[in-house]
């Protein structure tokens, strides 16, 4: 257009949109702050009379918009916090808008291609086919018929109203269909746009990802989980096209993806948001978001559900007590289970042992583990994973195999199905694994160790543990405290609540009461409710001060450009940097695609979507390492390439793997 477009936009829309004009002054570099939008009220814009006139020529409708009334909802101008979601989501659809025209600009096309809306009663009649079918085709559980009332509860309270659910049922109970049931029939009864299914961590999304598809179709779900963003200038705008829109009716993403794009700033990240309006959003393993967070994570979703006509269904195996929050303290939930510890009662297929006093060491866990023909073991760090597989590898006699988030996707899976194919033989077999195994991963095993940690993640392990219920005995969980793995230091709050309530002479982690009394000590032990971290992103969302919420407020205001981002929102506080693998297999394929990525123009969307097994995220302060760094080559944006070696059983050897989670 020949001038600032973006403040000349904005300095237009502020008399009819508000605040809301603050998404076109950053739609190209971000949301900033309030005071930005009220710097360029003054601000000459080059060439602006002339440009105007040319857009009132063009856009007839142009005028009669800016001479209008206020387009902000009035109930956005009461509450700050509602208004700042919407600026969020109205952010988004611009973003999105403008990026799919630049789309068809590179295309060649006149017009965006936007995918038809999705027929969710088709889809819900293709999903019931399908499970059917998939379950004929599997061997009968005794718990099958848990299973199924389970499923048949959730779809009667699917034609519930919208707002927030909760599916408190056992780890094996079926809560990856049972949950996806509900969405989609929930989203055909009330017209729902389509369903998103946040889960945890990338093992859980890309085996539910795989269920789904065998559920839905191929085309119909999204598996999005790439850490990989283009808000770079160096990019030159080509490489921003490859952030995913969610322009699908069932997308498969993880909460780290979800909650750092709610709370973030950036065009490539916010382009998706808009897409939770009228959606059933589905939190898999809630337990596992930051208590830190909570306040302005649980205050986002209360603002969807009751503003935006987002339907939330939280599940959990150890559901959190969220009431106990003062944010959603008055927040009706509906429950999907009516009996939740009577079914708990039901379903209990494993018993507790406890070797925590005396202390063991490693070895003498792994001369105990190597007495198994068929075990898992849980540690709580990649060290200790790996000093554990080693351990076993030198004293067992049957097949020892390892999973941790150093190895890239299409290896952690290959892992599964082999270790799945041994159980399904009774071919003995051990496996170490990070706690990436315990939400949602699909093993049966007659016996876990597992290394102290917090009451939740105790009984996600002990769901690994008889969780067909086939076997005649009870599975067995052996919780160890070993003295040379000591509990890291971010599990330590909650360890110590653990401890108050579950243990020896204590309840087991499974009972349902004693695990409300210990999420309440947990939050209080934290104060979560009044945290600083918490409180201060609720302040900076009220004043609109976008900057500050995404990257922290300034450390010493009007005085320094520094951020303390350690208040800022993040839900994984250790950053890391993705980087790709082309030493494990399909090397020349890999490589090709990194090449496509290096040389090509234009969007390179399905190039990414294709690169995604062989992504591996390693922790920022471990890729600062001038050792490890030597052995990365830039691929673009924040993508690299490893060119050091790749370990068949533990993917890529860092060498500085302590305390590191996953």
């Amino acid at each position: 257009m020949g001038c600032d477009h973006k403040s000349l936009g904005a300095r237009l829309m502020i008399g009819p949109g508000r605040e809301t004009a603050m998404t076109i002054l950053g739609h190209h570099g971000g949301l900033t702050d309030i005071e930005r939008l009220r710097e360029i009220r003054g601000e000459p814009v080059t060439d602006e009379a002339q440009t105007l006139a040319r857009l009132l020529k063009q856009v007839l409708e142009a005028q009669d918009v800016i001479d209008g009334p206020v387009l902000v909802p009035e109930a956005w101008r009461r509450e700050p916090l509602l208004l700042e979601m919407g600026v969020r989501l109205t952010f988004s659809a611009l973003v999105d808008a403008d990026h799919l025209d630049t789309g068809a600009h590179f295309q060649g096309l006149d017009a965006p291609v936007i995918t038809p809306a999705a027929d969710m009663a088709a889809l819900v009649r293709g999903f019931e086919e399908r499970r059917r079918a998939m379950l004929a085709e599997r061997p009968r559980s005794p718990i099958d018929d848990m299973r199924e009332g389970l499923y048949a509860d959730a779809v009667r309270a699917a034609a519930g109203p919208g707002g927030v659910y909760r599916l408190p049922a056992p780890t094996g109970s079926g809560k990856t269909i049972t949950s996806a049931g509900f969405a989609l029939h929930h989203a055909a009864r009330h017209r729902k746009s389509r369903v998103i299914v946040a889960v945890p961590f990338l093992t859980i999304t890309e085996q539910n990802a795989e269920v789904y598809r065998r559920l839905l179709g191929e085309h119909t779900v999204l598996e999005h989980h790439s850490q990989v963003e283009f808000d770079s200038a160096d990019d030159e705008g080509r490489l921003r096209l490859a952030a995913e829109n969610w322009d699908r009716p069932f997308i498969v993403t993880t909460t780290v993806q979800l909650f750092d794009s709610l709370f973030g700033r950036k065009p490539a990240r916010s382009r998706k948001l808009h897409r939770l309006a009228n959606a059933v959003l589905v939190l898999d393993e809630v337990q596992a978001l930051p208590v830190s967070l909570l306040v302005p994570i649980l205050d986002a979703l209360k603002l969807l559900a009751e503003h935006f006509g987002t339907t939330v269904l939280l599940t959990s195996a150890t559901q959190p007590k969220f009431d106990a929050l003062s944010v959603w303290s008055a927040l009706p939930v509906h429950n999907l289970v009516n009996q939740p510890v009577e079914l708990f009662q039901r379903l209990c297929r494993a018993r507790y042992e406890w070797w925590i006093d005396p202390r063991p060491n490693l070895a003498e866990v792994a001369d105990k583990v190597a007495d198994e023909r068929q075990a898992l073991v849980v540690v709580n760090t990649v060290d200790h994973a790996r000093r554990m597989f080693r351990l076993l590898a030198q004293r067992a006699d049957v097949p020892v195999h390892h999973l941790s988030t150093r190895m890239c996707p299409a290896h952690r899976r290959a892992v599964l199905e082999k270790v799945r194919s041994l159980l399904a033989d009774d071919q003995p077999v051990l496996l170490v694994s990070t706690q990436l195994i315990e939400a949602g991963v699909d093993v049966d095993f007659p016996v876990v160790f597992r290394a102290l940690a917090p009451a939740e993640s105790l009984q996600q392990a002990a769901g690994r543990a008889n969780r067909e219920g086939r076997r005649a005995d009870l599975g067995r969980v052996v919780v160890f405290d070993a003295s040379d793995a000591p509990v890291p230091r971010f599990y330590c709050a909650a360890v110590g609540s653990t401890r108050c309530y579950f243990g020896p002479d204590r309840d087991d982690p499974d009972n349902v009461t004693a695990l409300d009394h210990y999420y309440r000590h947990l939050y209080n032990s934290l104060d979560a409710d009044h945290g600083q971290r918490g409180t201060t992103i609720q302040q900076r969302r009220k004043k609109l001060d976008f900057l500050s919420v995404a990257e922290g407020p300034l450390r010493d205001s009007g005085l320094s450009t520094q951020r303390d981002s350690a208040l800022a929102f993040r839900m994984i506080d250790d950053d890391t940097v993705p980087i790709v693998v082309t030493g494990y297999q399909d090397t020349a394929r890999v490589e090709d695609l990194l090449r496509e990525l290096r040389t090509s123009e234009g969007p390179q969307r399905e190039t990414f979507r294709d690169l995604r097994p062989y992504i591996v995220t390693i922790p920022r302060r471990v890729f600062k390492d001038p050792g490890f760094t030597a052995l990365c080559q830039p691929v673009v944006g924040e993508l690299w390439e490893w060119r050091g070696d790749y370990d068949e059983h533990l993917g890529i050897d860092d060498r500085c793997a302590v305390e590191t989670v996953l």
